[in-house]
């Protein structure tokens, strides 16, 4: 399957399975991902996205990995700090819904970002994976909104 068809049957995913009293969910697909955000309609620095990083970023993979999670893209790395805090702080609350495989810390790629964020190496980019993709994808959003806006962020949204 094309990357881009993938990611708009994530995108759907998404979209139908999001809570809607989160707020109103933005959707934005791309050739090598999707991300999603809540509230305004322009791109926020705070978003959920699942994407394709070469195996030049994600060194364990041999041709490309698959990236799914949230993401802080402020400007200033202090703010981008500040959001990964405040939501390591409530740790306790997310970690059992998303277990082990999320990792909160640097970005993979511009190191003045953050994440919190699974790496499928080398995954299968076939049959049910864009289900999947959307499903994991919506268990970040789940686990991570709530606690994510229960205190304003940086620079805003």
């Amino acid at each position: 399957m094309e990357d881009w068809k993938l990611f708009e049957q994530v995108g759907e995913v998404v979209r139908g399975t999001a809570p809607p009293d989160l707020g109103r969910l933005h959707v934005q697909v791309r050739r090598n991902g999707v991300k999603a955000w809540f509230g305004d309609p322009g791109p926020q620095r705070e978003h959920y996205e699942a994407q394709i990083i070469g195996a030049d970023i994600v060194t364990a993979a041999r041709v490309r990995a698959l990236e799914i999670g949230f993401h802080a893209e402020h400007r200033a790395e202090r703010d981008n700090d500040a959001v990964l805090a405040r939501l390591a702080r409530a740790e306790e609350e997310w970690r059992p819904r998303l277990g082990d495989e999320a990792v909160a810390g640097v970005f993979l790629g511009p190191a003045s970002w953050r994440r919190i964020s699974e790496v499928w190496l080398d995954p299968e980019l076939e049959g049910d994976v864009a289900f999947e993709i959307g499903v994991r994808l919506v268990d970040y959003v789940n686990a991570l909104e709530p606690v994510r806006t229960a205190v304003p962020s940086p620079g805003g949204r």
